[in-house]
């Protein structure tokens, strides 16, 4: 691949990540995962003796044949040899040196060759009359450096967190060359990693380590401005940003898939680079060993591959050599150095991508560090990055992992949306439709996953879509499927062949992975993807005719060619978030596919009126029981009660604020039991509307909180009332949709405007005043007030003049992690900056070992002149609550989303109601009349359909929403049109009249009926809101007219006008309508969406005002059947 190479980032390519795994159940987890780690660990440790068996040169490594002998077995030696190898090689790179020392007496007990070179304690270095300093094992290390040096290593070595405080500075004592001394413990004492630094480096400076960070927030600010919802744009910019902050000659970003598999899905490089950008390369490419170092050591810098390595002696004592994992200068392994020679990359630097991900682990949720990838840095020649600039890489990958993170989850929650909708409208067209209605119709279960073609088998036919295999070869996998995974519910795998199906070779490479979920004993539903070499592309791979790579030769090339040999005649893996997608359905389908042995499903045999209304209702029971598991799963609180005023409803996320169980709610009276005293008469007023049909909006409640944790404290949600009927449309009770607002409840007190003397206000021990520090523009402890003392256990005199950043908060103050000190960086560069910071969560350890927590608030220092010449910070002493607030997930708009997948479902519940309620009208004697009213109930059921269908309203903005054509009578449509505005020209007191002639009312067209009359409806009832009252009139005028198009066809023109007496529509809506971006009225957001509709359809809409009337201008073009031409006159 194109990192780097074996043993760091890279090396040769071998097994396929997606390893030959038997049959896989229906979902999976992290057991699933270790094991394919484990198992890499294996073969990454026979890839290594191989290597090492070559010589030192590499050259006799055969590439190829270890893609061939992959599968042998490994003594457990050679897995030893290569972790003792790969952690403890007793080599470093020769840009710096190294020395290791025993912490508890400052005793050298190994040291790098090339010490006495770089630190010039070599003989003719000195006077011969001076004493000369020889390092040797047990040499005391302060006796290597000046004096102040000195001081600040027993500082360091003194220091709870060490690492927090690199790098330091120090000055050889015989040259007084200036090193960054990089620190960190392992098992037998420190490590000191010696960079030289040069003295014109602006960096070494202690404002240029401060300016080093604020180029790094600076690029962490651009990360941070970016649109959500796009992980593409995000990592763009993070390759750029990192080049240009460093200077590399491409830089990339590569992430890890499932099954360990890589892929380059960003770069930023010089021009007349090839390009890496969708390369794919084996799991083994990046051993696992090296996986578990970045863990360790997230910055991996390798400053000349060509360079020859520095041996590290050590103390005979020791019992093992020297652990380097956490070394900056630990040597590269020797396959490594050689791949970067064969791609023309000779120096590189690698930056971990980490991202926090959670684990149901016994009920509890736990937070894991993961992998995702790596962003690396190729050059083509020598190039070192000072430490400085590397630790603010790293905060910026910091920043990046915590973004990705938000965008991983904003994406998920959107895939879960889809996936629920695509549920959704399967499930509707069982209701609707016997089972084939799920491969034959729009959206079909090839769209609830990634997949090359599905099928349904159903009773012993079969209804394929897409690329599937024969009517005969998939009974031949039913069979084998009966045979070998009978007892269980479904099945998913890669490889059929390595699942041990017979006639894999058969399918060829179109039909290589399956996922099958078991319906009933003899349904099945099925998805089928092709090679995985069919769906992978890099433009690298196109190389000239001329170009002949050797196969034992390591390079990207080599690893797109390994990766195709891996995955062929295997699909792309099956995600986790799909199988599940696949589960979820199949737990629906079972409940609406019957037994076997069972009756057919109702659209297949029709059954009598008794049974199918019992039929529709267990139907709707197991929708119903589905949604029901939403709810109480949604990430915002949703309770119900009955009419009589008790709790029947109760979600997780109503128990967890209000620390009530649902079971200890269930019964309970809302208004006397669990609001609170102040908003008793708000809800019952509430209460009493929305059992009369009200559904008041907006509502803000107080309620009560129950358990230890929550005393004195109280919840503010804001509430929709939405009633509840039965079958014959009686209110049966109160759902209430809310939104928690605590935290803008919540009252704290707040240190502002200091008007008087500001020494004596600071540092007052008066308990109202808060802790208080400040910094100057160098990030240095400028002030620490009485209050900031008690608080910490540290006095003013041990603060004042020392680095916020590493010495006061991470060494005297301790912290928990380098995310945190990352984050309290970021706090006050952006307030030096400017950008003021409330209320940020902030824990650390006090001076006797206590951990404290607080709120932090940092706002920028200015001078008489106005100029920032620092950042002033105070803290707020949290308690649970306001933490708990604070660290909420900002994903309010999830729960909206939420929300409204929920309220769509729970109206397909009363319109298919409607639906049967229509159908056993039909089987009645009806009059003509009766025929036309039910048609017209039918058409505006479809339309409310298509509107729930439509609430994605992307597809409408941005064009791409997808008409249905359909044969229909224009007076029909006038006719619903005309009964949605009835009742609202009643209360009104307002006439409409109709001009539109006779034959055109009984005109067959061609066109999208439903949203026909959901446009002219909107515009119709506009005009009717807005029309003056009372005795005013609305009138409906249609002109028609016959144009021919192409190929002989016939258009028939209409022109609605839509027209009232008066002023005209309040100016925002039709703002709104026409303009605005950022809606402001209800009905203008209507209004443009059928606006878009109707350019969509091919019409326009204009909005006229002339002296006393206004109107709305539509038209519109109907394509004519040829029977319709002669009523057209």
């Amino acid at each position: 691949m194109a990192t780097s190479g074996r043993g760091e980032t890279q090396g040769n390519n071998h097994q396929s990540s997606q390893a030959p795994a038997p049959a896989q159940a229906q979902s999976s987890g992290g057991g699933e995962s270790l094991s394919r780690a484990v198992a890499q660990f294996t073969l990454d440790a026979r890839i290594h003796a191989v290597y090492e068996q070559s010589g030192e040169s590499g050259k006799s490594f055969d590439y190829s044949q270890s893609v061939r002998t992959s599968n042998q077995s490994v003594p457990e030696q050679q897995i030893t040899a290569y972790l003792l190898k790969m952690q403890r090689g007793g080599h470093i790179q020769s840009f710096g040196c190294m020395i290791a020392v025993d912490d508890s007496n400052f005793r050298v007990i190994a040291y790098s060759e090339n010490v006495c070179e770089m630190l010039a304690l070599m003989p003719e270095s000195v006077s011969s009359l001076e004493k000369l300093e020889i390092l040797t094992i047990g040499t005391d290390v302060r006796t290597l450096f000046t004096p102040s040096s000195s001081v600040l290593l027993e500082r360091a070595f003194g220091a709870r967190e060490i690492n927090l405080l690199n790098p330091v500075w120090i000055h050889s004592k015989n040259s007084g060359k200036p090193f960054y001394a990089i620190l960190h413990r392992i098992d037998v004492g420190i490590v000191i990693d010696l960079e030289p630094a040069r003295t014109e480096d602006p960096a070494l400076s202690i404002a240029g380590a401060v300016q080093s960070q604020k180029l790094a927030v600076r690029a962490i600010s651009h990360l941070q401005s970016l649109p959500g919802g796009d992980i593409k744009l995000l990592c763009d910019t993070v390759v750029e940003c990192v080049r240009g902050l460093t200077g590399y000659d491409r830089v990339m970003v590569y992430k890890f898939h499932e099954d360990e598999h890589g892929e380059v899905v960003a770069e930023s490089k010089r021009p007349d680079l090839e390009p890496y950008l969708g390369l794919h390369y084996p799991a083994t490419d990046i051993p696992q060993a090296s996986r578990f170092l970045f863990k360790q050591n997230r910055v991996r810098m390798i400053v000349d591959c060509n360079a020859t390595l520095v041996r590290v002696v050590q103390d005979g004592a020791l019992m093992q050599p020297l652990c380097l994992v956490g070394s900056t200068l630990r040597a590269p392994h020797g396959c490594h150095a050689l791949y970067m020679a064969n791609m023309g990359s000779i120096a590189s630097l690698t930056l971990a991508v980490i991202i926090n991900v959670g684990e149901e682990d016994s009920g509890k949720e736990r937070h894991l560090m993961r992998l995702w990838g790596l962003v690396v840095g190729h050059h083509t020649s020598a190039r070192c990055i000072p430490f400085p600039l590397r630790y603010a890489c790293e905060f910026l990958m910091q920043v990046f992992g915590l973004q990705l993170n938000m965008e991983l989850q904003l994406a998920s929650q959107l895939s879960e949306k889809r996936v629920l909708r695509t549920q959704t409208l399967l499930c509707d067209m069982l209701l609707r439709d016997s089972p084939t209605g799920i491969v034959k119709q729009s959206p079909s279960i090839m769209d609830l996953v990634k997949c090359n073609g599905a099928a349904l088998y159903y009773k012993g036919n079969y209804y394929p879509l897409g690329v599937t295999p024969t009517e005969a070869q998939i009974k031949d996998i039913i069979e084998w499927l009966l045979a070998s995974h009978g007892d269980s519910t479904g099945l998913s795998t890669d490889s059929l062949a390595d699942a041990g199906y017979p006639g894999a070779d058969s399918l060829g490479d179109a039909v290589c992975g399956m996922a099958v979920a078991y319906i009933t004993s003899r349904d099945y539903l099925l998805w089928f993807r092709s090679d995985t070499g069919k769906e992978i592309k890099w433009s690298g791979a196109k190389h000239l005719p001329e170009d002949k790579d050797d196969g034992q030769q390591m390079h990207p090339r080599s690893s797109f060619q390994a990766f195709l040999e891996v995955v062929k005649s295997r699909s792309m893996p099956w995600e986790s978030a799909e199988m599940d997608a696949i589960h979820s359905l199949q737990l629906i389908l079972r409940d609406s596919f019957i037994d076997a042995e069972g009756s057919n499903f109702k659209a297949v045999v029709p059954a009598p009126v008794g049974e199918l209304e019992n039929h529709e209702m267990d139907e709707l029971s197991s929708v119903a029981r589905e949604m029901i598991r939403m709810i109480e799963t949604a990430t915002a609180p949703i309770f119900a009660v009955g009419i009589e005023g008790c709790i029947n409803g109760w979600n997780a996320k109503i128990a967890e604020l209000t620390g009530i169980s649902i079971e200890e709610a269930m019964g309970k009276s809302l208004i006397h039991d669990l609001v609170h005293k102040e908003s008793e008469e708000v809800a019952d007023k509430l209460l009493f509307h929305a059992l009369r049909g009200e559904e008041d909006k907006n509502v803000e409640l107080r309620l009560r909180t129950f358990g230890t944790e929550h005393l004195k404290e109280a919840v503010f949600v804001v509430v929709n009332a939405c009633c509840s009927k039965d079958y014959a449309n009686n209110i049966v009770g109160v759902c209430f949709v809310g939104q928690d607002v605590t935290e803008q409840k919540v009252v704290m007190d707040k240190f502002v405007h200091i008007q008087a003397d500001y020494k004596a206000i600071v540092h007052s021990p008066n308990p109202l005043i808060p802790p208080i520090f400040a910094s100057d523009e160098n990030i240095r402890c400028s002030e620490w007030n009485a209050a900031m003392e008690k608080f910490t256990g540290w006095s003013r005199g041990d603060i004042l003049g020392k680095m916020l950043v590493g010495d006061i908060f991470g060494s005297c103050c301790r912290l928990k992690g380098l995310d945190t000190l990352t984050a309290f960086m970021i706090v006050l560069h952006n307030a030096i900056g400017g950008k003021d910071t409330d209320k940020f969560p902030f824990s650390f350890f006090d001076k006797s070992g206590k951990y404290v927590q607080a709120l932090l608030t940092a706002t920028k220092r200015v001078n008489m002149d106005g100029q920032i010449i620092g950042a002033f910070c105070f803290l707020q002493i949290a308690t649970p609550e306001a933490l708990r607030i604070q660290k909420q997930p900002e994903n309010h708009c999830f729960s909206k989303m939420k929300e409204l997948a929920y309220i769509c479902q729970q109206i397909r519940n009363p319109l298919s109601g409607i639906r049967f309620t229509n159908s056993l009208l039909e089987a009645t004697n009806l009059t003509e009349d009766q025929k036309q009213i039910l048609e017209t109930s039918a058409a505006c059921e479809k339309q409310m359909l298509k509107i729930i269908k439509d609430v994605d309203m992307e597809n409408i903005e941005d064009g791409s929403l997808e008409l249905e054509t359909v044969e229909f009578v224009l007076g029909s449509v006038i006719d619903v049109v005309v009964s949605q505005v009835m009742m609202l020209l009643r209360e009104r007191g307002l006439q409409l009249i109709l001009d539109i002639p006779k034959e055109v009312k009984s005109m067959t067209v061609y066109g999208d009926q439903v949203r026909v009359q959901q446009i002219l409806a909107d515009f119709l009832q506009s005009m009717v809101r807005y029309a003056r009252s009372p005795e005013g009139w609305v009138e409906i005028q249609l002109k028609p007219s016959l144009k021919e198009a192409s190929e002989g066809k016939n258009i028939l023109h209409i022109e609605f006008r839509i027209v009232c007496p008066g002023e005209g529509l309040p100016g925002e809506v039709v703002q709104d309508m026409f303009h605005s971006i950022r809606w402001v009225s209800e009905e203008g957001l209507g209004l443009s969406m059928c606006r878009k509709m109707l350019k969509h359809m091919g019409g326009e809409v204009q909005y006229i005002i002339e002296s006393e009337r206004f109107y709305f201008l539509i038209a519109l073009d109907f394509p004519l059947p040829q029977r319709s031409l002669m009523n057209v006159g």
